[in-house]
């Protein structure tokens, strides 16, 4: 039985279906998830590949030197991601530039062809290996299904991509899933939002969306008529932030 099935079983009451969530949330009929570092530790996932293509051109580097390799790829060079978004890029394109980012601060620059395009292929096949669920999803999604609560996911990312991501992660449950191609529109666009709203086959008010950035997830869905989550897994200091934050997905049931 899907999520989206378990959730809209006949015959069960609402109270049954909102009792796994939090006081506050007794409103709540589903729940859409993001999936990069929200669902799926994606920054672990990149950082150990990164390391596992990049040791032999940066022989020695030390912990704090990996650290900020890491940092620059998966943190400091978003703006490449942005411009895939925007069409601008294709999705090797911007993982390539954002590779030579981080190599280039340590001085080494990938050569054009073959080099690239092993340095690109050997991370992609490395990183699958190392995706992982956090360690609150399976808990996080087992009340849910208890519950009755439907749910699923909304990603900045293509659908089939994020799919095998789902799965290598062990989250094949998610059946729901909505892609940047699903509906052609990317987040904060209130139409990838709604797109999920209306797979799960809830209303835009009664639907939790939940997420690690604050922008995108939090405002984006709050604005789009869902109740926005931040998912603060690293404590990040927002002093303007006034919407619903959490720390960990445990923190939204009962």
């Amino acid at each position: 039985m899907t999520a989206l099935q378990s959730g809209s079983r006949p015959g069960s009451r609402p109270e049954a279906r909102t009792s796994a969530l939090a006081a506050g949330l007794g409103g709540i009929r589903g729940v859409l998830f993001d999936i990069d570092d929200t669902l799926v530790d994606l920054e672990f996932s990149m950082t150990s590949a990164l390391r596992d293509v990049s040791e032999h051109l940066l022989p020695g580097l030390d912990e704090a030197g990996w650290e900020k390799f890491g940092r620059i790829f998966t943190r400091e060079t978003t703006h490449f991601y942005d411009r895939y978004l925007a069409g601008e890029l294709s999705f090797n394109e911007q993982r390539l530039l954002r590779g030579r980012a981080a190599l280039g601060h340590f001085g080494v620059e990938l050569e054009e062809g073959e080099q690239s395009h092993h340095w690109v292929s050997s991370y992609a096949s490395r990183q699958h290996g190392y995706i992982r669920a956090f360690d609150d999803v399976i808990p996080m999604l087992d009340a849910l299904d208890t519950a009755g609560i439907p749910y699923g996911a909304v990603s900045n990312n293509v659908h089939d991509y994020q799919r095998v991501k789902l799965d290598a992660a062990g989250l094949e449950r998610i059946s729901v899933l909505v892609g940047t191609d699903t509906v052609g529109a990317a987040k904060p666009d209130p139409a990838i939002y709604l797109e999920g709203v209306r797979r799960l086959g809830t209303g835009a008010g009664e639907t939790l969306y939940v997420g690690d950035n604050r922008l995108l997830d939090a405002d984006g869905s709050t604005a789009a008529g869902l109740l926005g989550v931040w998912l603060n897994r690293g404590g990040e200091p927002a002093p303007g932030f006034a919407g619903r934050e959490i720390g960990s997905l445990l923190e939204l049931l009962a």
